[in-house]
Protein backbone atom coordinates (compact mmCIF):
# COMPACT_ATOMS: atom_id res chain seq x y z
CA UNK A 1 0.00 0.00 0.00
CA UNK A 2 1.35 3.43 -0.91
CA UNK A 3 1.93 6.09 1.74
CA UNK A 4 -0.99 8.14 0.36
CA UNK A 5 -3.31 5.15 0.46
CA UNK A 6 -2.22 4.37 4.02
CA UNK A 7 -2.87 7.98 5.05
CA UNK A 8 -6.34 7.77 3.50
CA UNK A 9 -7.02 4.46 5.28
CA UNK A 10 -6.04 5.98 8.64
CA UNK A 11 -8.18 9.08 8.07
CA UNK A 12 -11.13 6.94 6.94
CA UNK A 13 -10.74 4.70 10.01
CA UNK A 14 -11.05 7.70 12.32
CA UNK A 15 -14.25 8.74 10.51
CA UNK A 16 -15.66 5.21 10.79
CA UNK A 17 -15.06 5.10 14.53
CA UNK A 18 -15.69 8.72 15.52
CA UNK A 19 -18.63 9.48 13.22
CA UNK A 20 -20.07 6.02 12.57
CA UNK A 21 -19.64 6.27 8.79
CA UNK A 22 -19.62 3.20 6.58
CA UNK A 23 -16.34 2.46 4.79
CA UNK A 24 -17.28 3.86 1.39
CA UNK A 25 -18.54 7.17 2.78
CA UNK A 26 -15.54 7.44 5.12
CA UNK A 27 -13.06 6.87 2.27
CA UNK A 28 -14.75 9.50 0.09
CA UNK A 29 -14.86 12.06 2.92
CA UNK A 30 -11.25 11.38 3.89
CA UNK A 31 -10.20 11.76 0.25
CA UNK A 32 -12.00 15.12 0.00
CA UNK A 33 -10.41 16.31 3.25
CA UNK A 34 -6.92 15.12 2.29
CA UNK A 35 -7.10 16.29 -1.32
CA UNK A 36 -6.33 19.77 -0.07
CA UNK A 37 -3.02 18.39 1.23
CA UNK A 38 -2.00 16.76 -2.04
CA UNK A 39 -3.41 13.23 -1.58
CA UNK A 40 -5.04 12.01 -4.78
CA UNK A 41 -8.52 10.51 -4.71
CA UNK A 42 -7.26 7.70 -6.95
CA UNK A 43 -5.29 6.38 -3.95
CA UNK A 44 -8.44 5.07 -2.20
CA UNK A 45 -7.57 2.10 0.01
CA UNK A 46 -9.46 -1.19 0.01
CA UNK A 47 -12.15 -1.89 2.60
CA UNK A 48 -9.80 -4.44 4.16
CA UNK A 49 -7.10 -1.77 4.59
CA UNK A 50 -9.59 0.58 6.25
CA UNK A 51 -10.81 -2.24 8.47
CA UNK A 52 -7.23 -2.97 9.58
CA UNK A 53 -6.81 0.67 10.54
CA UNK A 54 -10.18 0.66 12.34
CA UNK A 55 -9.08 -2.34 14.39
CA UNK A 56 -5.81 -0.59 15.31
CA UNK A 57 -7.63 2.62 16.22
CA UNK A 58 -10.12 0.73 18.40
CA UNK A 59 -7.33 -1.17 20.15
CA UNK A 60 -5.55 2.09 20.96
CA UNK A 61 -8.44 4.36 21.89
CA UNK A 62 -11.53 2.29 22.72
CA UNK A 63 -10.34 -1.09 23.97
CA UNK A 64 -12.16 -0.60 27.28
CA UNK A 65 -15.59 0.29 25.80
CA UNK A 66 -15.86 -1.12 22.27
CA UNK A 67 -16.34 -4.84 23.09
CA UNK A 68 -19.40 -4.13 25.28
CA UNK A 69 -20.84 -1.72 22.71
CA UNK A 70 -20.37 -4.32 19.96
CA UNK A 71 -22.11 -6.98 22.04
CA UNK A 72 -25.04 -4.64 22.74
CA UNK A 73 -25.42 -3.91 19.02
CA UNK A 74 -25.22 -7.61 18.16
CA UNK A 75 -27.96 -8.35 20.71
CA UNK A 76 -30.21 -5.75 19.08
CA UNK A 77 -29.43 -7.22 15.65
CA UNK A 78 -30.09 -10.76 16.86
CA UNK A 79 -33.50 -9.77 18.21
CA UNK A 80 -34.48 -8.09 14.96
CA UNK A 81 -33.16 -10.94 12.83
CA UNK A 82 -35.34 -13.33 14.84
CA UNK A 83 -38.37 -11.08 14.27
CA UNK A 84 -37.65 -10.87 10.54
CA UNK A 85 -36.57 -14.50 10.03
CA UNK A 86 -39.05 -15.03 7.19
CA UNK A 87 -37.02 -12.59 5.06
CA UNK A 88 -33.73 -14.54 5.36
CA UNK A 89 -31.90 -11.78 7.30
CA UNK A 90 -28.12 -11.49 7.18
CA UNK A 91 -26.12 -9.15 9.38
CA UNK A 92 -23.52 -7.07 7.55
CA UNK A 93 -21.28 -4.07 8.16
CA UNK A 94 -19.29 -3.21 11.26
CA UNK A 95 -21.61 -5.05 13.64
CA UNK A 96 -20.99 -8.28 11.73
CA UNK A 97 -17.26 -7.70 11.21
CA UNK A 98 -16.68 -6.84 14.89
CA UNK A 99 -15.58 -3.22 14.50
CA UNK A 100 -18.80 -1.47 15.56
CA UNK A 101 -19.07 1.14 18.28
CA UNK A 102 -22.15 2.84 19.73
CA UNK A 103 -22.09 5.25 16.73
CA UNK A 104 -22.35 2.44 14.19
CA UNK A 105 -25.60 1.63 12.45
CA UNK A 106 -26.82 -1.94 12.29
CA UNK A 107 -26.91 -3.19 8.69
CA UNK A 108 -29.27 -6.11 8.01
CA UNK A 109 -29.82 -7.49 4.54
CA UNK A 110 -33.22 -9.05 3.82
CA UNK A 111 -33.50 -11.46 0.89
CA UNK A 112 -37.09 -11.40 -0.36
CA UNK A 113 -39.06 -13.00 -3.17
CA UNK A 114 -41.08 -9.79 -3.43
CA UNK A 115 -39.30 -6.45 -2.73
CA UNK A 116 -42.41 -5.03 -1.02
CA UNK A 117 -42.75 -8.03 1.33
CA UNK A 118 -40.37 -6.53 3.90
CA UNK A 119 -42.28 -3.23 4.01
CA UNK A 120 -45.57 -5.09 4.37
CA UNK A 121 -44.04 -7.25 7.12
CA UNK A 122 -42.93 -4.15 9.04
CA UNK A 123 -46.34 -2.52 8.63
CA UNK A 124 -48.08 -5.71 9.82
CA UNK A 125 -45.89 -5.63 12.94
CA UNK A 126 -46.67 -1.91 13.45
CA UNK A 127 -43.00 -1.01 13.14
CA UNK A 128 -42.28 2.56 12.10
CA UNK A 129 -39.71 2.91 9.34
CA UNK A 130 -38.53 5.38 6.77
CA UNK A 131 -37.77 4.44 3.18
CA UNK A 132 -34.39 5.91 2.25
CA UNK A 133 -33.96 6.75 -1.42
CA UNK A 134 -31.22 4.84 -3.19
CA UNK A 135 -30.76 5.76 -6.86
CA UNK A 136 -28.94 2.60 -7.95
CA UNK A 137 -29.05 0.35 -4.91
CA UNK A 138 -31.49 -1.94 -3.17
CA UNK A 139 -34.50 -0.65 -1.27
CA UNK A 140 -33.32 0.70 2.06
CA UNK A 141 -35.52 0.99 5.13
CA UNK A 142 -34.37 2.83 8.24
CA UNK A 143 -35.69 1.91 11.67
CA UNK A 144 -34.70 3.63 14.92
CA UNK A 145 -34.50 1.02 17.68
CA UNK A 146 -33.82 1.42 21.39
CA UNK A 147 -30.91 -0.30 23.09
CA UNK A 148 -31.32 -0.60 26.84
CA UNK A 149 -27.69 -1.64 27.20
CA UNK A 150 -26.42 1.45 25.38
CA UNK A 151 -29.07 3.73 26.88
CA UNK A 152 -29.65 5.16 23.44
CA UNK A 153 -31.43 4.72 20.13
CA UNK A 154 -29.60 2.89 17.36
CA UNK A 155 -30.13 3.33 13.62
CA UNK A 156 -30.82 0.10 11.81
CA UNK A 157 -30.83 -0.11 8.03
CA UNK A 158 -32.69 -2.93 6.31
CA UNK A 159 -31.34 -3.53 2.81
CA UNK A 160 -34.11 -5.22 0.82
CA UNK A 161 -32.54 -7.49 -1.80
CA UNK A 162 -33.76 -10.09 -4.24
CA UNK A 163 -33.64 -13.66 -2.99
CA UNK A 164 -31.27 -14.62 -5.83
CA UNK A 165 -28.70 -12.05 -4.63
CA UNK A 166 -27.91 -14.31 -1.70
CA UNK A 167 -26.11 -16.83 -3.90
CA UNK A 168 -22.94 -14.77 -4.24
CA UNK A 169 -23.41 -12.89 -1.01
CA UNK A 170 -21.63 -15.36 1.25
CA UNK A 171 -18.32 -15.52 -0.57
CA UNK A 172 -15.41 -14.77 1.75
CA UNK A 173 -12.95 -11.93 1.27
CA UNK A 174 -9.27 -12.46 0.49
CA UNK A 175 -8.65 -13.32 4.15
CA UNK A 176 -11.41 -15.91 4.34
CA UNK A 177 -13.87 -13.77 6.30
CA UNK A 178 -17.41 -13.20 5.09
CA UNK A 179 -19.00 -9.79 4.70
CA UNK A 180 -22.32 -11.00 6.15
CA UNK A 181 -23.79 -13.79 8.24
CA UNK A 182 -27.18 -15.35 8.85
CA UNK A 183 -28.99 -15.81 12.16
CA UNK A 184 -27.47 -19.18 13.18
CA UNK A 185 -23.98 -17.92 12.31
CA UNK A 186 -24.49 -14.78 14.41
CA UNK A 187 -25.71 -16.91 17.33
CA UNK A 188 -22.60 -19.11 17.11
CA UNK A 189 -20.36 -16.03 16.87
CA UNK A 190 -21.93 -14.53 19.98
CA UNK A 191 -21.66 -17.81 21.91
CA UNK A 192 -18.00 -18.17 20.95
CA UNK A 193 -17.30 -14.64 22.18
CA UNK A 194 -19.11 -15.15 25.50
Amino acid sequence: MSAASETLAQAAARLVVDEGLEYGAAKRKAARDLQRRGVRRSELPSNEAVEDEVREYLALFQADTQPAELLALRRVALSWMQQLAEFRPHLAGAVWRGTATRRSAIQIELYCDDPKAAEIGLLDRRISFEAVGQPDGPDLLQVEVPSRELGDTVSMFLHVLDRDDLRGGLKPDARGRTWRGDLPTLQRLMQAGA
